[in-house]
This record gives C-alpha cells, structure tokens and sequence, in this order.
C-alpha cells in the first residue's frame, strides 16, 4: 500500500482544517445580508467595574440560543448579521446573578442597538461567608477501570508522571522505572483515550520529564471493552490531560531540576476557548544524566570444556528529550464538531562505555580483550489525526464518528566500538548502524446508539502498518583506514502489517446493577520481506476477542467488580526486527520474524469502598499461551550467548491488590498501593523444557501532613520484591523519598524540594539468567541518592469546558515498548 509523505499528510492535514474554518467564516461574512446589531458593556453592579469572560446568549424564544459570545477583556461584545426581530439576551456569570434582557430589532429605521452599561449583580447568601471543605476523592471504582486523581495528590507538584504512577492502583515501577499493569509489562499508553507518538517510541522519557501537575487523572482500564484494540495482554493506561474550561484560558507551568541523576526539566499544559473553537496544548523539555558507574558480569558454562567469562567496566549516559501535543476543536454546530491533534516528540540519547573481558577454561586464557563503546540513539516520533462527530436531533447522546490518523517515528542508532588488549582475539574495530522507521495510517468509524437504559456501540477499523529496518555492520580495515560494509552480516527488512477489525459492545445499568458485554473480531495480514537475503514471510490470522464486566453497587458507597477479557500480543519490530545488537561481542541481542501473537485469558474480582476513603481490593488470575519471551542460548563454538525471541512461553498468574486512600486526620493522610502474586512459566529454551516460579510483591506506602501557613511534607516507602521470567531473575529494592511543598501563593505558585533515598549512594541491581549449559549474572551499580527541586504554576481563568469528540482513534493493538 502507498502512504503519504509525512509532510505533505501534515500540509493536506491543516490546510483542510484551517482554510475549512477560515472560509467558512469568510464565507458567511461575504454572502450573508447586512443585518442588525446589537453591542453593550457588562460591568459589576456594586464596584462598576466591567467584566470580561462573561458568557451571552442570544434568544430568539425560551429554548432556542441564536448566538453565544463572551465579553472581552473591556467588557464589550458585539452580535451582528441579525435578522429583524424580538430577542432576549441572557447574561450569565459565575458567581453573579443571571440576567434577561429584551431587545426589539423589528424596528426598520434602527440599524444598530446599543444597551450600553449592563450592570448584573453578585450572588448572594445569608452569611457573610461561608466556607466548605471537602476530601476530594482521589480513587474511583467503575465497570471497567479504575482512576487516580492527580489533581488532588498533592505530590503532583513536587514529581513527574512516571514517578507518579508508582501510587496508582494495579501500577507499578521497577528498580529501572519500568512501568508494570498487574506485573506485567505489555500494555498500551494512551493520551486522553487515544494513542499518541509522544508515549509510542519510549514512554519512559515522556513521562520522566512531564510534570505530574500538568495531568488531571490516570486511568488504568483492567477489563478493555470490545471497543478498544484487542492488543496488550495486562490492560490500558490512559492518561487525562483534558481539563474543562471555560471561555478564556488555563494553563500550567512546572520547572525542575534533579541530581546527580537526571537534570534540569520544563513542562506545561494550556488550556483554551474562544467561542466554538477549543485549544490545548502540552509540552515539554527533559534532560536525563547517568554519570559513570560500574558494572560487573560473569558467565560459567559446562560440560565438556567449560569456561568463565569475568567483564567489567563502566557505562554512563546522557539523554534530552522533548514532547508537544496539540489539539483544536471547532463546534460546527450544536450537532456537527470537528477536531484535529497533532504531537510530535524527539530524543537524543548518548551512551559510553568502557569494558574488560577476560575469558578462562580453568587456568588457560582462552581470550582478552578491552573495548569502549560511544552509542548514539535519536529519534523522533509525530502523529496527526483529524475526526468529525455527527450528533443526532432525535437524541444528543446518539453519535456517528469518522476519524483519519498517521502516525510515523523514526530511529536511528550508532554504535563505534574500538578494541585494545587483545589477546586470541582477533574481531577488528567495528561499528553498527541501525536505521529504524514505522509508519501507520489508520481509518476508523464508530456508531455510539443508546435505547432507553441500554447502550450500543459498533465500530470498523483499519490499520496499515510499514515497519523498515536497513542494518550495516561496517568493519575498519588498516589499510585503507576505512570502515567498509559487510554484507554478510547487514541486512534490510521490510514488514507490511494490516489489521482489520470490527466491534461491537453493549452496556445496561438497572438499579445497582450495571454490565458492559462485547466481542471484537480482528485479522491480521503480515507481509515481511528480507531484501537482503530475498525471502519472505507471511502469516495471516484471525482473532475472536470477548470481554464482559459486571458492576454491582452495595450500600455504604461500596461497590463489587467482575471481568473477562481475553486479550492478544503482536510482536512489535524491535521483537521482529532481525538486527544483530553485537555492542558487547561476547553477548548478542536479535530479533525473529517468524514470532505469532500471544493470547492471555483474564479474570479480575475487585471490591471497593468510598466513604471517608477510599479501599480498593482485587483479585485476579491470568493464563499465557505462546508468551513472547526472550530467549538466551549460549554457543560453546563462538563463546557468544545471543539473545532472541520466541514463542515458547506458557505462564499462569495468581495475584492480589490493595490499594488505600485515607485521612487520618484532616491535616495527616495516608495511602498504601500493594500487589502480591505467585506466577510460574514455563518455556523450551535451546531444545530443553525450563521452568521458574516465584512470589513477587510490589508496595508503595505514602503519608503527608498539611502544616500551618500552606507548608505540606511527605514521605515515601516502596518496595519490589524480585523479579521472575523464564531464564531469570532479578534482586529486590527498597527505596525512600521525602518532600516538602510551600503554596507562596495559594492554587497558583508552589514551590517543592525532594530527596530520594537519602541514606544510601548508590544500589547494586542483580539480574542472574541460566539455561541448560550455563549460568549469568550482571551487576550494576547506579546513583540511588538524589535531590530534586520544582516551581509549579498555575494561571487562567475559565468558565465553560472544551468539548471534544467522543470518539476517535484508539491503536491499542502493537506492543509498548520499554
């Protein structure tokens, strides 16, 4: 299939939108008639003083708005084009008293009506003030996901989103800020419901460097319905970033700085309403240093010549990333509402590395050699999408959506090793190049048709997928002193994935009842084409994915849960991509294009209870089949151990939740997010059956207390006990934070210092892997210790919120990557 230019899809993208809203107004200014007008000033009643962002209605009968204006910042507003007739204009204001004002436009000789001065008055209660304090929830339970407030965490402006979700329900981060949903490390990231380039490449630099504050909630979605993608085997987190608003604008601002790890951060959200057009944007700009520390590995094989491998050295890294989304929307109409994002995001990451090898068969050098590593790794991610929502007169909540996305990154990785020390070994300097790119176009129409208490929902789609991957192994040659090609170890690859899908869901809530049930039939077409060696491969699959959920609402605020879902995993191209990762020669890293999706089948049981706080428990079980896992095999000819993947892994999972929001005492609260469960997997590795077992366990425990004079202080616990997989595992950690936040002006600046883990330097993270000839460890050592300080400000003033569309294109289908 051809796929347009990215920049002539972004070119036709915004013209269609832009010059649609721009000549659509030219339009209807050009060839409507000259009508009458009608203009005024709003102002306070008691002070005089004129108020802007004050929303009027123009009516030409009790239930029928003609016009809808704000005042601008002098207080003056202007309706004109207006046919001659009676109207009634509505003043409405927050915090004022509404106002009708009648205005005859039938008389012939009166062109223009001017009210003048119109003055409306304050609201007014018995008590000269009143003052209302409220918990706001910061947890809450539906069919099928639950929520996390951020915007009442306080610690949202002292943290990142990353290091946010570690207090989420069902999350959890582990020793390398990898993000796991019920443990498991296949889901899909999406941003105000729909995917985006910005967490699509390498969510951690995303998330590491957007400010928690710039977020209204995360939701995780444990049971997706029909309607979502059938792809990613634990779930759905969704991020809000969406706030309402009214005519004006709202905004954001958050600058950080963190050490020895990390760096200097800025981030931000803006909020906007100008009439039928809606705005909002978020941005961002991260740095992230990894100063030089140690590393240790160790390989011992047997059988009949066994051998050890003993490496060590030190690696640093240095990574600036940067992220913008945009989003516009245009009410066409009461019925008609087109909208348009866009998001673009980039990274440049370095790496250095220094390495000793030393290979031994007892006392015997079997092979030395030292080698340093510079790694480079850009890339850049963007995405457009453009929907148009049709409502209905018969029932607003009847909607028809059309929607049109690209979404493309590329990649580009650079490895230059130099080799020093050799003794038997005799590989030359070499370097590797590894051009990356993605592409995607995606069509999706959607049917939301409520009767009475029941809600239907259908949908089509289709997804057309070019994955590129153009790999070259360059050797240097001395006599040249040149780095030449070697074909026989380069390679170009090609992989064509369609995805055809259709749903169809249905939800019903009666008394304290409420159910979502649906189904979604997906097929799968790969063409995979290795031009380097001209062959090719091709699957083509079809898929039937049921899910139901059950809510049941119990006295006391409580509230029980029940879903199924099944759920697939499609290879992503870093899993598929055939290059040969040789940056450390005595271990390999590829990918296998022959890999099949993996299929899981869930069940959650949740309960849980909002009354002072909130208690949420779960239990759930989870079954593997054909589990993507990475594969290690070690070859006695070569001493290399590579890494691959396949289709080998079978798993079951057991698992228990916990997740607890409470007030002590109005100043003093307390919050706890824990997850236990027992898995076992079972794999074939290198011809021989391998099982592994083991408990895993993952707490978060947070308290805060509000101090006098808007002073807060916070401190953290978090716990991951080891980890399991097929070949492997890795050692526990145990982490401490405290924090301080200051409101130097209250719910507009606020400033916070934190420090991690401030009783220990550095942590050693332990990673062992064997297989039937051998057994590894690495260890690593990095900065535990660290400071962080942060500004957070909030500005705007708004009345009214956005309106977004309803639907719109969710690709849930490809494997997050880490």
């Amino acid at each position: 299939m051809k796929f347009f230019p990215m920049k002539t899809l972004l070119q036709l993208l915004f013209s269609i939108l832009i010059s649609g809203l721009i000549c659509g107004r030219s339009a209807h200014a050009q060839n409507a008639p000259t009508g009458k007008s009608i203009q005024g000033i709003v102002t306070d009643s008691v002070s005089g003083k004129v108020l802007d962002f004050i929303t009027l209605n123009l009516m030409k009968d009790k239930n029928t708005a003609v016009k809808a204006d704000f005042s601008k910042t002098d207080g003056s507003f202007v309706f004109r084009n207006l046919k001659p007739m009676k109207y009634a204009l509505v003043v409405v204001g927050v915090g004022y008293k509404t106002k009708s004002i009648d205005v005859d436009l039938t008389d012939s000789s009166r062109q223009e009506v001017d009210l003048g001065n119109i003055t409306i008055a304050q609201q007014t209660v018995g008590l000269k003030e009143v003052t209302v304090t409220a918990a706001k929830p910061i947890v809450k339970q539906e069919v099928d996901r639950i929520s996390y407030d951020l915007e009442a965490d306080p610690e949202s402006k002292v943290y990142s989103v990353l290091e946010m979700m570690r207090k989420v329900p069902y999350l959890s981060l582990d020793a390398e800020d990898n993000i796991a949903l019920k443990g498991n490390t296949d889901f899909k990231i999406l941003i105000n419901g729909k995917p985006s380039s910005m967490v699509e490449r390498s969510y951690k630099d995303v998330l590491r460097s957007m400010p928690a504050s710039s977020i209204v909630r995360i939701e995780v979605i444990t049971t997706p319905p029909a309607k979502y993608d059938a792809e990613g085997l634990a779930g759905i987190i969704n991020i809000i970033t969406n706030k309402k608003i009214d005519n004006g604008y709202n905004g954001t601002l958050n600058v950080s700085e963190r050490f020895p790890t990390g760096g200097p951060g800025v981030g931000g959200s803006l909020s906007a309403q100008l009439g039928k057009i809606g705005m909002s944007l978020n941005a961002g700009l991260n740095q992230y240093k990894n100063p030089s520390t140690q590393t240790i590995s160790n390989r011992t094989t047997y059988g009949t010549n066994p051998t050890d491998l003993d490496q060590r050295g030190w690696n640093e890294s240095n990574n600036k990333n940067g992220y913008i989304g945009y989003e516009i929307t245009y009410e066409i109409d009461t019925l008609n509402l087109l909208s348009a994002q866009l998001n673009v995001n980039g990274g440049k990451n370095r790496f250095n590395s220094f390495q000793a090898s030393l290979l031994n068969a007892g006392d015997e050098i079997l092979e030395r050699y030292n080698v340093s590593n510079r790694n480079t790794d850009n890339g850049n991610g963007r995405d457009a999408a453009i929907n148009y929502q049709k409502g209905f007169k018969a029932d607003k909540n009847r909607l028809l959506t059309f929607s049109y996305r690209y979404y493309g990154y590329d990649n580009k990785q650079k490895g230059n090793l130099t080799i020093a020390n050799r003794i038997n070994y005799d590989r030359p300097d070499y370097r590797q190049l590894n051009d990356q790119s993605f592409s995607e176009q995606t069509f999706q129409v959607d049917l939301v048709y409520p009767v009475k208490k029941l809600n239907i929902e259908a949908g089509l789609k289709g997804i057309m997928r070019d994955n590129k991957s153009d790999f070259q192994y360059l050797i240097f040659d001395p006599e040249t002193n040149t780095y030449k090609v070697d074909g026989g170890m380069s390679n170009k690859y090609n992989n064509m994935q369609n995805v055809f899908g259709a749903y169809n869901t249905y939800q019903y809530n009666f008394k304290n009842w409420g159910v979502k049930a649906g189904a979604r039939v997906e097929q799968t077409v790969i063409d995979a084409d290795f031009i380097s060696t001209d062959s090719k491969v091709e699957q083509n699959y079809f898929n039937f994915i049921p899910s139901v959920s059950v809510n049941r609402k119990l006295m006391n605020n409580a509230g029980i849960n029940l879903g199924y879902t099944k759920r697939i995993q499609r290879p992503g191209i870093w899993q598929l991509n055939p290059f040969v990762d040789r940056s450390n020669p005595s271990y390999e890293r590829t990918g296998n294009p022959d890999l099949r999706p993996a299929f899981v089948n869930d069940i959650q049981l949740g309960y849980n209870k909002a009354k002072k706080g909130n208690f949420n428990i779960g239990l759930g079980y989870t079954h593997f089949k054909d589990l993507i896992f990475p594969i290690a095999v070690f070859n006695p000819e070569t001493q290399v151990t590579r890494t691959s993947y396949g289709n080998t892994g079978r798993a079951r999972l057991f698992s228990g939740n916990l997740n607890v929001n409470y007030p002590l005492t109005k100043k003093w609260n307390f919050s706890t997010n824990l997850r236990i469960a027992h898995g076992k997997v079972t794999g074939i590795v290198n011809g021989s059956e391998i099982t592994n077992s083991g408990i895993m366990y993952q707490l978060a425990v947070s308290t805060g207390y509000r101090l006098p004079k808007e002073w807060r202080v916070n401190a953290n616990l978090n716990a991951n006990g080891p980890g399991v997989n097929l070949q492997g595992t890795t050692n526990s950690i145990a982490s401490t934070s405290f924090s301080v936040n200051k409101d130097v002006i209250k719910d507009k600046l606020s400033l916070s210092a934190a420090v991690s883990n401030p009783f220990t330097k550095f942590r050693r993270y332990h990673n062992e892997t064997f297989g039937p000839d051998f057994d590894q460890f690495t260890d690593r050592w990095a900065y535990f210790r660290s400071f962080n300080f942060s500004l957070n400000y909030k500005f705007g003033k708004l009345k009214d919120g956005i309106k977004k569309n309803k639907r719109g294109i969710r690709n849930d289908d490809v494997q997050n990557g880490n």
